[in-house]
């Protein structure tokens, strides 16, 4: 028998060596599943290559052009980071900053840090919780998916105004965005304290 606790509530829970316990223990409290070593690994391996993709696809959605605007036979094609620069020779310091750190830097770093916590290890156990709770607060201020969504309202929105023809970088964007929400979701906080 070996004791685990919920990473949704914290209940500790006792967890057999029987065939039914490997499939995996669901929360008295919460209904959660807790997951057992073997499944900590699969976990763990799922949420390297979900985060491995991202961080491939990061590239090409952030330097290449995300959209082409046609307005009174003007053409223009801009990418993620060709706005920012835009932004910053402007003058618009601030807005090109917030940008800049919500939408690259946090998702970067909130990939290495998934990478090294599942595959890498090379941080000790009380840094990688350390690191495991930065990834969870960081997590709601990455704006990859908002922009996302921001992209297709102002596409809706503004296609009788202006005409539209989204760039190389939609398909990468949403692509990163996809595998950076899978390798979050199969990510388990378990795996932290396991070597």
């Amino acid at each position: 028998m070996t004791l685990k606790a919920c990473h949704c509530c914290g209940r500790v829970h006792r967890i057999g060596d029987a065939p039914s316990d490997a499939i995996g223990h669901a929360c008295t409290r919460c209904g959660t599943t807790i997951s057992v070593a073997h499944r900590s690994q699969r976990s763990s391996q799922r949420t390297a290559a979900a985060a491995t993709a991202a961080l491939l696809l990061f590239p090409a959605a952030i330097f290449l052009p995300i959209l082409e605007i046609e307005k009174l036979g003007h053409r223009y094609r801009s990418s993620i980071v060709g706005g920012i620069v835009e932004l910053y020779a402007q003058g618009s310091w601030f807005v090109a900053t917030i940008i800049f750190a919500f939408s690259i830097v946090l998702p970067i770093l909130k990939l290495v840090t998934l990478l090294e916590l599942c595959l890498l290890r090379w941080l000790e156990h009380h840094h990688r919780a350390w690191a495991y709770r930065m990834i969870e607060f960081s997590g709601r201020w990455s704006m990859l998916d908002v922009m996302l969504l921001a992209f297709l309202v102002m596409l809706v929105k503004l296609s009788g105004i202006v005409e539209f023809h989204v760039g190389p970088a939609v398909i990468a964007f949403a692509g990163c965005v996809a595998m950076s929400m899978i390798a979050s979701m199969l990510f388990d906080p378990h795996s932290i304290w396991g070597d």
